[in-house]
């Protein structure tokens, strides 16, 4: 048994020597594919802004094909992937079901994304990231998409046979941990996700071979079931590292998990509809169905996200609390260890995702809004806000954390790294807020060239519109920044950083270890209610900071969302 499992010195937990592995390999692919994307990225954003207009227009929707696939799709699903095998193994002190299995769907996911990345750098797939027919890649690009989703696929298989031996196997007792129910919650989706690409992927191969044609509208039908439905997968696991992030950096407990656990019901149930805010332009589609999915479906996935919301920073709160944190409303707040990368992350990404990604993402979801703004740089500022700074925040987050539990290093370059979620978050939240205002002013997405030179028509933006440019340039610089600093950072310590050393070691020189690795903080589930009663605020068990955070909030919503509408009256003039 003990060559095949290692207890962790500092979490007790059973690490299975095929996890372990799975793990790091999956994560070190990931930082690859960040690197990559970022740099496309950089390129990206320097030719945006019309100031520097670096590429030519080939290459610029080149660059652009080549950041939302490597993005959107492979740092998040590679990352996504390591979380699986952590949530099911690790935490359930289980073996991994199919090791051959699961090193053979990692193999095919590198496979098919070495395959897709060639295709695009070579400008054999200038398709962007939908790849809409009749636009046409060459035919290897679509076969290397269909290798990594059935790499995907199967990557998923394994994360439930594991689930099924931990089961039978009884490594665990009770119920599983409520971030084991969100990765759970996340492969369900995955597999309705991969479901979709490999139904419209699969034909669009033999079309690109000249075997069968392929209808256009059922090509843009089918595939943003994959496209968004991709994203609503890091939704399910952001939020499972929300919960995990909370427990180890701050000692956050779990207000009431049949909540929690039905929250993640709801996205199961509903959040893949958001989809359809893609296709109200589409003949296709009835006036009974649009109403159904941008209403009454969506607030359901909206309310789902909105207890995650309000659950996982009121845990903090209440953990707190029970720590002796209780004067007034935010000691617990200000006395935060926000020294701590994995908390400051954890806390940026709930912030940025909420207040910016949340409150444009349902504004989206309205059909009449919707119809304004869609192909205008508001919709990039809305999921770079959600994706970029929420889901790749919250991994940025774990990854410090990770590398001393799993990969057994110290985080390298301690200093950088404590600021590093700081100028990464900044520089989005700027990035995203520049470019939704923006696209506010009718600013389009996609073009390599805004002004529209040489163009048959004169088209004249507001002045500032190159003001809200110069901004967004200003803010991905910062970002792009961020993650150069997180990439130096992770690719330090797991190659060239020291050992964490045993607890003595640890102890004697924390330099490189996150607080909540050198002392976890201890779990708590129920609350005593006689216990850690304040005079001035009542039971500890309460969290009158997170309400005031949450008036706040909804207060921001309200307003933009009726703003909003105020814009689109505006736009259509009656009477």
């Amino acid at each position: 048994m003990s060559d095949v499992f290692r207890t962790c010195a500092h979490t007790g937990l059973k690490v299975h020597k095929d996890a372990d592995a799975l793990i790091k390999a999956n994560a070190v692919v990931a930082t690859v594919m960040l690197l990559i994307g970022g740099i496309a990225a950089l390129f990206v954003l320097l030719t945006r802004w019309q100031a520097v207009h670096l590429l030519s227009a080939e290459w610029f929707y080149r660059i652009l094909t080549v950041h939302g696939m490597t993005m959107l799709v492979f740092f998040i699903l590679f990352f996504e992937m390591a979380i699986l095998y952590f949530a099911s193994a690790v935490l359930l002190g289980s073996r991994v079901a199919a090791p051959k299995l699961a090193w053979a769907a990692f193999g095919l996911m590198v496979i098919g994304a070495g395959l897709v990345e060639v295709m695009m750098w070579t400008g054999k797939a200038d398709v962007l990231f939908s790849s809409y027919v009749p636009l046409r890649a060459e035919p290897p690009y679509y076969l290397g998409v269909i290798l990594f989703a059935v790499g995907a696929l199967l990557a998923v298989c394994v994360f439930f046979a594991t689930l099924v031996v931990a089961k039978r196997e009884k490594t665990y007792t009770g119920s599983v941990p409520l971030v084991t129910y969100g990765a759970i919650t996340a492969a369900i989706i995955a597999v309705i996700t991969l479901g979709h690409g490999a139904a419209i992927y699969i034909p669009t191969y033999f079309w690109s071979m000249g075997w069968m044609n392929v209808d256009p509208q059922i090509y843009r039908l089918v595939w943003w079931g994959l496209g968004h439905s991709s994203q609503q997968i890091n939704v399910a696991a952001m939020v499972a590292v929300w919960y995990l992030m909370g427990a180890l950096t701050i000692g956050a407990v779990v207000l009431n998990e049949k909540i929690s656990r039905t929250a993640f019901v709801l996205y199961v149930l509903f959040i893949s509809m958001a989809s359809a805010h893609h296709l109200l332009v589409d003949p296709g589609m009835g006036p009974a169905w649009k109403v159904w999915n941008t209403s009454y479906a969506m607030y359901l996935a909206v309310l789902a996200s909105m207890i995650h919301g309000f659950t996982v920073p009121a845990g903090m709160e209440v953990g707190s609390r029970l720590r002796g944190l209780t004067k007034g409303l935010f000691e617990w707040l200000r006395r935060a260890p926000w020294g701590d990368p994995g908390f400051s992350a954890t806390v940026f990404s709930i912030v940025v995702f909420g207040f910016v990604g949340g409150i444009t993402g349902v504004t989206f979801g309205t059909e009449q809004i919707n119809l304004t703004v869609h192909n205008t740089l508001r919709s990039p500022g809305h999921f770079h806000a959600t994706v970029v700074s929420g889901t790749a925040l919250a991994f940025m987050g774990l990854t410090y954390y990770v590398v001393p539990l799993i990969f057994r290093k110290r985080v390298a370059f301690w200093g950088m790294a404590k600021v590093q979620p700081y100028v990464f978050a900044l520089g989005m939240l700027i990035f995203s807020m520049a470019m939704t205002f923006a696209g506010t002013f009718g600013v389009p997405r996609r073009h390599w060239d805004i002004s529209f030179a040489q163009a048959p028509f004169d088209l004249q933006f507001s002045p500032t519109v190159d003001l809200m440019i110069g901004i967004m340039a200003i803010g991905g610089l910062l970002a792009v920044t961020g993650g150069a600093m997180y990439i130096v950072i992770t690719v330090s310590s797991v190659f060239f950083g020291r050992p964490v050393g045993d607890v003595a070691a640890m102890a004697a020189d924390p330099t490189g270890i996150p607080q909540g690795v050198l002392k976890l903080p201890p779990q708590t589930h129920t609350v005593p209610v006689q216990e850690n009663v304040t005079a001035d605020r009542g039971p500890a068990h309460h969290a009158p900071g997170t309400l005031v955070l949450v008036g706040v909030f909804l207060v921001a919503f309200i307003v933009y969302y009726f703003l909003n509408w105020q814009l689109l009256a505006g736009a259509w003039k009656i009477g």
